[in-house]
């Protein structure tokens, strides 16, 4: 029994183009034989979410797509939402309010489920909100900004298929390094990865990150850093110093339990992803 792949995409993938991420995501789960569960559960949009999604994996050649969209824990915990997983060979978590899916989901038989699909192998895909919340420790909600500031961010529990690191999304565009940086300050243990648009980190078994898509992925390791955020009172600024980061576009790979970005890859290969996500 092998653990599955995990992919986190930054929000805003190209649904209608190349579609080069959530190509990968058909391809990791099998192809035209894939059986695919949307989780729609963080969505305002409800049922409206999970459809659009079983039509764009239907267009990528699908055959079976099961939108599921618990809103309640009773619903989460209901069997029947259980043994729509069954037989996934993929899951999909759409994007919304990481909080709603964490409150809906967290310990239900529907996280039971995910978790042990992904244990025999499935791969786990998360967009946006989706992302957020594969991991052990989760972003809830928080503001943007540049500079790392006191009670800039407010962490909860995660669904836990990539534990060790704390993801956030929309990172370029929403400004979010601050955040992510005030987090990683009051928990150096974690590795904290901001996720552009229309971008994905692909997790192996063996835990080694592969970026795809247009953006980057950056890394934030405070393992050596120092900070005075146990001291700093209300919303001011917070020091922390001593952070390695790392700026990953397409192509570059990221051992997460190593904390080390590996060999650079060749040309043809990065050529080739700049070419497959233009």
């Amino acid at each position: 029994m092998t653990d599955g792949t995990v992919i986190i995409i930054g929000g805003a993938e190209d649904k209608v183009r190349d579609r080069v991420i959530l190509n990968r995501f058909v391809t990791l789960a099998g192809g035209r034989d894939a059986t695919i569960v949307v989780v729609s559960t963080a969505s305002s949009l409800g049922t409206e979410a999970g459809e659009r999604y079983r039509h764009i994996f239907g267009d990528l050649g699908v055959s079976t797509v099961r939108p599921l969209h618990a809103a309640t824990r009773p619903q989460a915990n209901d069997e029947s939402a259980a043994l729509a997983l069954r037989d996934a060979s993929g899951v999909f978590l759409t994007g919304g309010n990481q909080l709603k899916l964490a409150s809906i989901v967290g310990g239900t038989r529907l996280a039971d489920a995910m978790l042990e699909r992904f244990r025999h192998g499935a791969v786990m895909a998360g967009t946006s909100a989706g992302a957020s919340a594969m991991s052990s420790h989760m972003i809830a909600f928080g503001a943007s900004g540049a500079t790392p500031k006191h009670r800039m961010a407010q962490i909860a529990a995660g669904l836990g298929m990539l534990p060790g690191v704390i993801v956030d999304q929309h990172f370029q565009q929403r400004n979010r390094l601050g955040r992510l940086l005030s987090l990683i300050a009051q928990n150096p243990s974690l590795l904290g990865l901001g996720v552009d648009e229309d971008t994905a980190g692909v997790v192996g078994p063996d835990h080694v990150m592969e970026v795809i898509g247009r953006g980057s992925v950056t890394v934030v390791d405070g393992s050596a850093s120092e900070t005075d955020a146990w001291e700093v009172k209300g919303h001011k600024p917070l020091m922390i110093s001593n952070v390695i980061l790392h700026s990953l576009p397409s192509g570059y790979q990221f051992d997460l339990r190593r904390r080390q970005r590996l060999a650079t890859p060749s040309l043809h290969a990065i050529s080739g992803g700049e070419a497959a996500s233009s």
